[in-house]
């Protein structure tokens, strides 16, 4: 089972609500491709100021250990844990991007492939939107939902004594 976390888009000046096919699912987890093609896969996502400071930490990292004097196999390793650092922090770089761009975090969601955690996201979503409490006018009564029933599951919870 994968895990997704959820973002959604600022709304543009022509919407009321956000469009179901802006929302960004970003999978937590090892990247296998941020690991292996880093500032390629930065650039894929969008993740401009992600890949400024990547090379700025590269280049800086590689002059520190050419004046150090270090071997190039030494260079080289510490090339793989970089790598392997961004394999890692792919999923945190991207929701960093998402609100710095004023994304809103929209929940988390698991599922055994990305379109069973969209659907059942939007299932859930739907019904949230369905349920949402209507705005009405000053004066104007707003109906009231149902209270909640006391069963749980199958399980019903004994009511306590008033």
């Amino acid at each position: 089972m994968a895990v997704y976390t959820v973002h959604e888009p600022p709304l543009k000046a022509y919407e009321s609500a956000p469009d179901p096919h802006r929302f960004a699912f970003v999978r937590d987890g090892f990247s296998f491709w941020a690991f292996l093609f880093g500032p390629l896969w930065m650039l894929r996502h969008r993740l401009w100021l992600v890949l400024i400071g990547y090379l700025v930490t590269v280049v800086a990292l590689l002059v520190g250990l050419r004046m150090l004097g270090v071997s190039g196999r030494a260079m080289f390793v510490v090339m793989v844990l970089v790598a392997l650092l961004v394999g890692f922090e792919a999923a945190t770089l991207r929701r960093f991007t998402y609100g710095r761009r004023r994304w809103k975090h929209a929940g988390i969601i698991v599922g055994d492939d990305r379109e069973v955690a969209e659907q059942r996201f939007f299932d859930a979503w739907v019904l949230r939107q369905a349920t949402a409490t209507p705005s009405a006018p000053p004066g104007v009564p707003v109906p009231r939902r149902a209270p909640a029933s006391d069963v749980i599951g199958l399980f019903p919870e004994p009511r306590a004594p008033q």
